[in-house]
């Protein structure tokens, strides 16, 4: 009999153990934004919040309610550039991390 667990469930238990792999998580969801690709990027924001600070705390450091973060971090969110700035300061902060973001040629 094959074991199944919930990936969500997996991604939520490694990211409050280790936090280098909720760093990776963090980077991966900036990484996805910049390339085009925000629903995923907020997808991986939402369990990464889920795992880290949690939608309360989340709401009341961003001064927003908790259900409108969830929207915003839905597939079909929409966050607005503060919104999402907020965030990311918040995630920063709580897993004492700097951003280095920098362009590079296509080759």
């Amino acid at each position: 009999m094959t074991v199944v667990r919930d990936v969500k469930d997996t991604i939520q238990e490694r990211a409050q153990n280790d936090e280098e792999f909720a760093t990776a998580l963090l980077d991966e969801a900036i990484a996805l934004f910049l390339n085009g690709e925000p629903e995923s990027a907020r997808i991986l924001l939402r369990d990464l919040v889920n795992s880290t600070v949690g939608f309360e705390e989340l709401a009341v450091e961003v001064d927003k309610p908790s259900k409108s973060l969830h929207r915003m971090l839905s597939a079909r969110g929409n966050p607005t550039m503060d919104n999402l700035t907020k965030i990311f300061t918040v995630l920063q902060q709580k897993l004492n991390v700097d951003f280095e973001i920098r362009a590079v040629k296509q080759v």
